[in-house]
Protein backbone atom coordinates (compact mmCIF):
# COMPACT_ATOMS: atom_id res chain seq x y z
CA UNK A 1 0.00 0.00 0.00
CA UNK A 2 1.40 3.20 -1.00
CA UNK A 3 2.98 5.66 2.03
CA UNK A 4 -0.35 7.97 2.31
CA UNK A 5 -2.96 5.28 2.67
CA UNK A 6 -0.80 3.10 4.74
CA UNK A 7 -2.35 3.70 8.25
CA UNK A 8 -5.98 3.48 6.87
CA UNK A 9 -7.75 0.23 8.27
CA UNK A 10 -9.12 -1.23 5.03
CA UNK A 11 -12.15 -3.50 4.73
CA UNK A 12 -13.90 -5.47 2.07
CA UNK A 13 -17.31 -4.90 2.47
CA UNK A 14 -18.78 -7.31 0.00
CA UNK A 15 -16.27 -10.06 -0.81
CA UNK A 16 -16.94 -14.29 -1.63
CA UNK A 17 -16.18 -17.17 -0.78
CA UNK A 18 -16.73 -20.62 -3.13
CA UNK A 19 -18.63 -23.18 -1.13
CA UNK A 20 -17.17 -26.53 -1.10
CA UNK A 21 -19.57 -28.73 -2.57
CA UNK A 22 -20.56 -31.13 -0.11
CA UNK A 23 -21.32 -28.48 2.13
CA UNK A 24 -25.20 -28.84 2.13
CA UNK A 25 -24.71 -33.08 2.32
CA UNK A 26 -22.39 -32.17 5.82
CA UNK A 27 -24.62 -29.67 7.04
CA UNK A 28 -28.04 -29.79 6.71
CA UNK A 29 -30.36 -31.45 8.55
CA UNK A 30 -30.00 -35.28 8.75
CA UNK A 31 -33.51 -35.72 7.48
CA UNK A 32 -33.40 -33.31 4.84
CA UNK A 33 -29.86 -34.11 3.03
CA UNK A 34 -31.37 -36.31 0.62
CA UNK A 35 -32.57 -32.82 -1.07
CA UNK A 36 -28.87 -31.34 -0.46
CA UNK A 37 -27.69 -29.08 -3.36
CA UNK A 38 -24.74 -30.76 -5.15
CA UNK A 39 -22.58 -30.47 -8.07
CA UNK A 40 -23.00 -32.72 -10.83
CA UNK A 41 -21.98 -33.90 -14.45
CA UNK A 42 -24.09 -34.22 -17.56
CA UNK A 43 -23.91 -36.56 -20.11
CA UNK A 44 -21.40 -33.73 -21.84
CA UNK A 45 -19.00 -33.66 -18.99
CA UNK A 46 -19.73 -30.39 -17.95
CA UNK A 47 -21.08 -29.43 -14.22
CA UNK A 48 -24.36 -28.24 -13.01
CA UNK A 49 -25.38 -27.49 -10.04
CA UNK A 50 -28.51 -29.69 -8.69
CA UNK A 51 -31.59 -28.15 -5.91
CA UNK A 52 -33.90 -30.50 -4.47
CA UNK A 53 -33.30 -33.58 -6.96
CA UNK A 54 -33.79 -32.11 -9.71
CA UNK A 55 -30.75 -29.90 -12.29
CA UNK A 56 -31.16 -26.33 -11.54
CA UNK A 57 -32.93 -24.50 -14.61
CA UNK A 58 -30.45 -21.52 -14.98
CA UNK A 59 -27.32 -22.79 -14.02
CA UNK A 60 -26.18 -25.86 -16.63
CA UNK A 61 -24.03 -26.21 -19.14
CA UNK A 62 -20.82 -25.46 -17.09
CA UNK A 63 -21.02 -22.61 -16.18
CA UNK A 64 -20.24 -22.87 -12.47
CA UNK A 65 -16.48 -22.47 -12.53
CA UNK A 66 -16.89 -18.98 -13.63
CA UNK A 67 -17.89 -17.94 -10.15
CA UNK A 68 -14.46 -18.21 -9.38
CA UNK A 69 -13.42 -16.64 -12.61
CA UNK A 70 -11.42 -13.18 -11.50
CA UNK A 71 -8.68 -12.37 -13.74
CA UNK A 72 -9.86 -15.03 -16.48
CA UNK A 73 -9.96 -13.87 -19.84
CA UNK A 74 -13.50 -14.32 -22.06
CA UNK A 75 -11.50 -17.34 -24.06
CA UNK A 76 -10.79 -18.54 -20.40
CA UNK A 77 -14.40 -18.72 -19.20
CA UNK A 78 -16.54 -20.53 -21.82
CA UNK A 79 -17.38 -23.80 -20.21
CA UNK A 80 -15.15 -27.39 -21.22
CA UNK A 81 -15.21 -30.54 -19.12
CA UNK A 82 -11.75 -29.69 -17.58
CA UNK A 83 -12.83 -25.96 -16.30
CA UNK A 84 -14.36 -27.22 -12.87
CA UNK A 85 -16.01 -25.36 -10.14
CA UNK A 86 -13.19 -26.42 -7.71
CA UNK A 87 -10.35 -27.22 -9.99
CA UNK A 88 -10.55 -23.53 -11.36
CA UNK A 89 -10.78 -21.94 -7.97
CA UNK A 90 -8.41 -18.82 -7.42
CA UNK A 91 -6.22 -18.28 -4.04
CA UNK A 92 -8.21 -18.27 -1.58
CA UNK A 93 -11.64 -18.46 -2.85
CA UNK A 94 -12.48 -21.95 -1.09
CA UNK A 95 -9.73 -21.63 1.95
CA UNK A 96 -9.66 -19.59 5.08
CA UNK A 97 -5.62 -19.75 5.02
CA UNK A 98 -5.69 -19.02 1.81
CA UNK A 99 -7.87 -16.03 1.81
CA UNK A 100 -6.17 -14.63 4.42
CA UNK A 101 -2.66 -14.73 2.39
CA UNK A 102 -4.34 -13.26 -0.63
CA UNK A 103 -5.58 -10.19 1.85
CA UNK A 104 -2.36 -9.79 2.81
CA UNK A 105 -0.94 -9.77 -0.55
CA UNK A 106 -3.23 -6.84 -1.33
CA UNK A 107 -2.92 -5.01 1.74
CA UNK A 108 -6.86 -5.80 3.59
CA UNK A 109 -7.30 -5.99 6.78
CA UNK A 110 -11.32 -7.55 7.05
CA UNK A 111 -13.32 -9.35 4.07
CA UNK A 112 -16.78 -9.63 4.83
CA UNK A 113 -17.94 -12.34 3.42
CA UNK A 114 -20.91 -13.89 1.02
CA UNK A 115 -21.52 -16.71 -0.75
CA UNK A 116 -21.41 -18.03 -4.28
CA UNK A 117 -23.42 -20.97 -4.74
CA UNK A 118 -26.09 -19.61 -2.29
CA UNK A 119 -26.46 -16.88 -4.18
CA UNK A 120 -27.89 -19.24 -7.15
CA UNK A 121 -30.82 -22.01 -5.47
CA UNK A 122 -33.05 -19.36 -3.99
CA UNK A 123 -35.10 -18.49 -7.40
CA UNK A 124 -36.01 -22.02 -7.98
CA UNK A 125 -37.28 -23.80 -4.39
CA UNK A 126 -40.26 -22.80 -3.48
CA UNK A 127 -40.46 -25.11 -0.64
CA UNK A 128 -40.05 -22.30 3.15
CA UNK A 129 -38.93 -25.00 4.58
CA UNK A 130 -36.15 -26.34 2.19
CA UNK A 131 -35.00 -22.90 1.46
CA UNK A 132 -34.41 -22.21 5.44
CA UNK A 133 -32.84 -25.96 5.85
CA UNK A 134 -30.48 -24.56 2.59
CA UNK A 135 -29.83 -21.23 4.59
CA UNK A 136 -29.24 -23.17 7.85
CA UNK A 137 -26.32 -25.10 6.36
CA UNK A 138 -24.64 -22.44 4.60
CA UNK A 139 -24.74 -20.39 8.16
CA UNK A 140 -23.36 -23.35 10.12
CA UNK A 141 -20.50 -23.35 7.63
CA UNK A 142 -19.71 -19.81 6.89
CA UNK A 143 -19.51 -19.37 11.24
CA UNK A 144 -17.12 -22.10 11.13
CA UNK A 145 -14.87 -20.89 8.03
CA UNK A 146 -14.68 -17.53 9.75
CA UNK A 147 -14.12 -19.36 13.14
CA UNK A 148 -9.82 -18.80 13.62
CA UNK A 149 -9.12 -15.96 11.38
CA UNK A 150 -8.64 -13.03 14.04
CA UNK A 151 -12.35 -11.39 13.63
CA UNK A 152 -10.41 -11.05 9.55
CA UNK A 153 -12.97 -12.90 7.90
CA UNK A 154 -16.70 -11.76 8.47
CA UNK A 155 -19.43 -14.37 8.34
CA UNK A 156 -22.99 -13.06 7.07
CA UNK A 157 -25.73 -15.24 7.32
CA UNK A 158 -28.30 -16.31 4.16
CA UNK A 159 -31.80 -15.56 4.92
CA UNK A 160 -34.65 -16.66 3.33
CA UNK A 161 -38.07 -14.23 3.59
CA UNK A 162 -39.84 -17.52 2.59
CA UNK A 163 -41.70 -17.96 5.94
CA UNK A 164 -40.82 -15.43 8.29
CA UNK A 165 -41.57 -17.01 10.83
CA UNK A 166 -38.28 -19.36 10.15
CA UNK A 167 -36.26 -16.30 9.21
CA UNK A 168 -36.57 -14.66 12.46
CA UNK A 169 -35.77 -17.58 14.39
CA UNK A 170 -32.53 -18.26 11.76
CA UNK A 171 -31.46 -14.83 12.44
CA UNK A 172 -31.11 -15.08 15.80
CA UNK A 173 -29.63 -18.32 15.93
CA UNK A 174 -27.12 -17.69 13.14
CA UNK A 175 -26.34 -14.42 14.70
CA UNK A 176 -25.82 -15.69 18.49
CA UNK A 177 -23.53 -18.47 16.37
CA UNK A 178 -21.20 -15.67 15.45
CA UNK A 179 -22.60 -14.08 12.46
CA UNK A 180 -22.33 -10.30 11.85
CA UNK A 181 -25.29 -9.43 10.23
CA UNK A 182 -27.24 -11.26 7.35
CA UNK A 183 -28.15 -10.92 3.65
CA UNK A 184 -32.03 -11.47 1.65
CA UNK A 185 -32.46 -11.75 -1.64
CA UNK A 186 -34.19 -8.84 -3.96
CA UNK A 187 -37.07 -10.98 -4.48
CA UNK A 188 -39.19 -12.93 -2.10
CA UNK A 189 -40.50 -16.40 -3.15
CA UNK A 190 -43.96 -14.73 -1.82
CA UNK A 191 -43.72 -12.28 -3.90
CA UNK A 192 -44.55 -9.61 -1.16
CA UNK A 193 -42.35 -6.78 -1.02
CA UNK A 194 -39.48 -6.69 1.71
CA UNK A 195 -41.01 -3.51 3.08
CA UNK A 196 -44.59 -4.99 3.28
CA UNK A 197 -46.09 -5.18 7.33
CA UNK A 198 -45.94 -9.52 7.23
CA UNK A 199 -41.70 -8.91 7.33
CA UNK A 200 -41.85 -6.69 9.99
CA UNK A 201 -41.52 -9.66 12.88
CA UNK A 202 -37.94 -10.12 10.48
CA UNK A 203 -37.12 -6.30 10.83
CA UNK A 204 -37.60 -6.28 14.58
CA UNK A 205 -35.27 -8.94 14.92
CA UNK A 206 -32.63 -7.06 13.27
CA UNK A 207 -32.98 -4.07 14.88
CA UNK A 208 -33.43 -6.07 18.82
CA UNK A 209 -30.42 -8.33 17.86
CA UNK A 210 -28.60 -4.54 16.62
CA UNK A 211 -27.45 -6.51 13.08
CA UNK A 212 -27.25 -4.89 9.63
CA UNK A 213 -29.14 -6.88 6.95
CA UNK A 214 -27.81 -6.47 3.37
CA UNK A 215 -29.60 -6.89 0.26
CA UNK A 216 -27.53 -8.50 -2.05
CA UNK A 217 -28.21 -9.55 -6.15
CA UNK A 218 -29.11 -13.09 -7.03
CA UNK A 219 -30.67 -14.28 -9.88
CA UNK A 220 -34.25 -13.27 -10.43
CA UNK A 221 -37.24 -15.50 -10.40
CA UNK A 222 -39.12 -16.23 -13.55
CA UNK A 223 -41.21 -14.36 -13.89
CA UNK A 224 -38.76 -11.40 -13.02
CA UNK A 225 -40.44 -9.22 -9.89
CA UNK A 226 -38.24 -5.68 -11.26
CA UNK A 227 -35.74 -6.07 -14.47
CA UNK A 228 -37.70 -5.84 -17.41
CA UNK A 229 -37.43 -8.76 -19.24
CA UNK A 230 -38.65 -8.44 -23.05
CA UNK A 231 -39.13 -11.61 -25.56
CA UNK A 232 -35.84 -12.81 -27.09
CA UNK A 233 -33.47 -11.47 -24.48
CA UNK A 234 -32.75 -15.68 -23.24
CA UNK A 235 -29.04 -16.20 -22.45
CA UNK A 236 -28.36 -12.32 -22.88
CA UNK A 237 -25.86 -12.66 -20.24
CA UNK A 238 -24.11 -9.12 -20.06
CA UNK A 239 -27.54 -7.03 -19.96
CA UNK A 240 -28.95 -9.06 -17.07
CA UNK A 241 -25.67 -8.86 -14.87
CA UNK A 242 -25.77 -5.34 -15.40
CA UNK A 243 -30.20 -5.29 -15.00
CA UNK A 244 -29.51 -6.72 -11.51
CA UNK A 245 -28.75 -3.74 -9.64
CA UNK A 246 -32.31 -2.86 -10.52
CA UNK A 247 -33.97 -5.64 -8.00
CA UNK A 248 -32.27 -4.19 -5.18
CA UNK A 249 -32.88 -0.60 -5.70
CA UNK A 250 -36.69 -1.70 -5.92
CA UNK A 251 -36.68 -4.29 -2.95
CA UNK A 252 -34.50 -1.19 -1.32
CA UNK A 253 -37.01 1.19 -1.99
CA UNK A 254 -40.00 -0.93 -1.25
CA UNK A 255 -39.17 -0.43 2.52
CA UNK A 256 -39.54 3.36 2.32
CA UNK A 257 -42.83 3.23 0.61
CA UNK A 258 -44.14 1.07 3.47
CA UNK A 259 -42.87 3.06 6.17
CA UNK A 260 -40.47 0.01 7.46
CA UNK A 261 -37.29 2.18 8.56
CA UNK A 262 -39.59 4.47 10.77
CA UNK A 263 -41.49 1.53 12.27
CA UNK A 264 -37.71 -0.02 12.94
CA UNK A 265 -35.88 3.27 13.80
CA UNK A 266 -32.52 1.61 14.52
CA UNK A 267 -32.75 -1.04 11.63
CA UNK A 268 -29.50 -1.02 9.59
CA UNK A 269 -29.41 -1.38 6.21
CA UNK A 270 -26.81 -2.36 3.63
CA UNK A 271 -26.81 -2.05 -0.40
CA UNK A 272 -24.83 -4.54 -2.06
CA UNK A 273 -22.90 -5.28 -5.63
CA UNK A 274 -25.83 -2.92 -7.22
CA UNK A 275 -22.83 0.26 -8.02
CA UNK A 276 -23.15 3.52 -5.86
CA UNK A 277 -23.40 6.27 -7.93
CA UNK A 278 -27.00 6.60 -8.50
CA UNK A 279 -28.32 6.99 -4.82
CA UNK A 280 -27.76 10.51 -4.97
CA UNK A 281 -29.94 10.90 -7.82
CA UNK A 282 -32.42 8.47 -6.38
CA UNK A 283 -32.55 9.61 -2.96
CA UNK A 284 -33.20 13.49 -4.93
CA UNK A 285 -36.23 11.55 -6.73
CA UNK A 286 -37.05 9.86 -3.87
CA UNK A 287 -37.07 13.43 -1.77
CA UNK A 288 -39.33 15.22 -4.78
CA UNK A 289 -42.07 12.09 -4.18
CA UNK A 290 -41.97 12.34 -0.52
CA UNK A 291 -43.12 16.14 -0.90
CA UNK A 292 -45.58 15.96 -4.33
CA UNK A 293 -47.60 12.43 -3.54
CA UNK A 294 -45.45 11.25 -0.32
CA UNK A 295 -49.04 10.96 1.36
CA UNK A 296 -49.72 7.92 -0.50
CA UNK A 297 -47.08 6.48 1.47
CA UNK A 298 -46.12 5.57 4.97
CA UNK A 299 -43.14 7.74 5.16
CA UNK A 300 -42.98 10.92 7.56
CA UNK A 301 -39.29 11.73 7.37
CA UNK A 302 -37.57 12.69 3.95
CA UNK A 303 -35.58 9.43 2.37
CA UNK A 304 -32.30 11.86 2.37
CA UNK A 305 -32.76 11.93 6.34
CA UNK A 306 -33.53 8.21 6.87
CA UNK A 307 -30.95 6.90 4.19
CA UNK A 308 -27.79 9.08 6.56
CA UNK A 309 -28.94 7.66 9.38
CA UNK A 310 -29.93 4.06 8.80
CA UNK A 311 -28.34 2.94 5.40
CA UNK A 312 -25.10 2.21 3.51
CA UNK A 313 -24.24 1.44 0.10
CA UNK A 314 -21.21 -0.59 -1.68
CA UNK A 315 -19.62 0.79 -4.16
CA UNK A 316 -17.00 -0.14 -6.86
CA UNK A 317 -13.64 1.37 -6.35
CA UNK A 318 -13.62 2.17 -10.26
CA UNK A 319 -16.90 4.39 -10.18
CA UNK A 320 -16.45 7.65 -11.31
CA UNK A 321 -18.89 9.56 -9.65
CA UNK A 322 -18.82 8.18 -5.83
CA UNK A 323 -16.04 10.85 -4.93
CA UNK A 324 -18.41 13.24 -6.50
CA UNK A 325 -21.58 12.68 -4.32
CA UNK A 326 -20.35 11.30 -1.13
CA UNK A 327 -20.38 14.54 1.02
CA UNK A 328 -23.68 14.99 -0.52
CA UNK A 329 -24.97 11.65 0.77
CA UNK A 330 -23.03 11.27 3.20
CA UNK A 331 -19.51 10.57 3.64
CA UNK A 332 -19.37 7.73 6.34
CA UNK A 333 -22.47 5.83 4.07
CA UNK A 334 -20.39 4.53 1.50
CA UNK A 335 -18.46 0.84 1.76
CA UNK A 336 -16.54 -0.19 -1.17
CA UNK A 337 -16.52 -4.12 -2.36
CA UNK A 338 -13.68 -6.39 -4.30
CA UNK A 339 -16.79 -9.15 -5.72
CA UNK A 340 -13.47 -11.43 -5.83
CA UNK A 341 -13.07 -14.08 -6.57
CA UNK A 342 -16.22 -13.98 -9.04
CA UNK A 343 -15.58 -12.97 -12.98
CA UNK A 344 -16.85 -9.60 -12.85
CA UNK A 345 -13.46 -8.50 -9.89
CA UNK A 346 -10.96 -7.30 -11.95
CA UNK A 347 -7.35 -6.95 -10.87
CA UNK A 348 -6.28 -4.13 -9.93
CA UNK A 349 -9.14 -3.15 -7.60
CA UNK A 350 -6.97 -1.84 -4.91
CA UNK A 351 -5.14 0.79 -7.03
CA UNK A 352 -8.54 1.78 -8.23
CA UNK A 353 -9.45 2.52 -4.37
CA UNK A 354 -6.34 4.53 -3.48
CA UNK A 355 -6.91 6.52 -6.83
CA UNK A 356 -10.31 6.74 -5.46
CA UNK A 357 -8.95 7.88 -2.16
CA UNK A 358 -7.00 10.90 -3.37
CA UNK A 359 -9.71 12.23 -4.45
CA UNK A 360 -11.82 12.10 -1.56
CA UNK A 361 -11.18 14.13 2.65
CA UNK A 362 -9.06 12.49 4.47
CA UNK A 363 -12.49 12.34 6.74
CA UNK A 364 -14.05 10.40 3.66
CA UNK A 365 -11.23 8.02 2.55
CA UNK A 366 -10.88 6.66 6.01
CA UNK A 367 -14.32 5.63 6.43
CA UNK A 368 -14.70 4.73 2.71
CA UNK A 369 -11.92 2.37 2.89
CA UNK A 370 -12.72 0.85 6.13
CA UNK A 371 -13.78 3.04 9.06
CA UNK A 372 -17.57 2.85 8.10
CA UNK A 373 -17.73 -1.07 7.71
CA UNK A 374 -15.48 -1.59 10.74
CA UNK A 375 -17.94 0.19 13.13
CA UNK A 376 -20.93 -1.35 11.08
CA UNK A 377 -19.52 -4.97 11.47
CA UNK A 378 -17.81 -4.75 14.65
CA UNK A 379 -14.76 -5.84 13.01
CA UNK A 380 -11.51 -5.79 15.42
CA UNK A 381 -9.10 -7.82 12.95
CA UNK A 382 -5.63 -6.12 11.62
CA UNK A 383 -3.39 -7.33 9.34
CA UNK A 384 0.03 -8.48 10.94
CA UNK A 385 1.97 -5.53 11.43
CA UNK A 386 5.22 -7.30 9.31
CA UNK A 387 2.69 -6.57 6.17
Amino acid sequence: MSGEHSELLVVDADAHILEPPDLWERYMDPGLRDRAIRIKKDARGLEYLEVDGKVSKRNQGGVLFTLGGYGKSPEELKPSPERTYVGCAPLGAMDAAGRLQFMDREGVDASVLYPSLALLWEPEVFDPVLCDAYCRAYNRWIVDFCADSGDRLIPIAHISLGDVDLAVKELERAVRAGARGAFIAPHTITRKPHGHPDHDPFWAKAQELDVPIGIHPTLEPMPPMAAAHFDGMRGQTWYFVVMSSIAVQAAFTTLFQYGTFETFPHLKLVILESSGGWISSWLDRMDTKFASVGRFSRLKRRPSEIFRSQCWISCDPDEKTVPAIIDLVGDDRFVWASDYPHSEAKPGTMQDLYAMGTRLSPRARANLFGASAARLYRITGRRPATQ
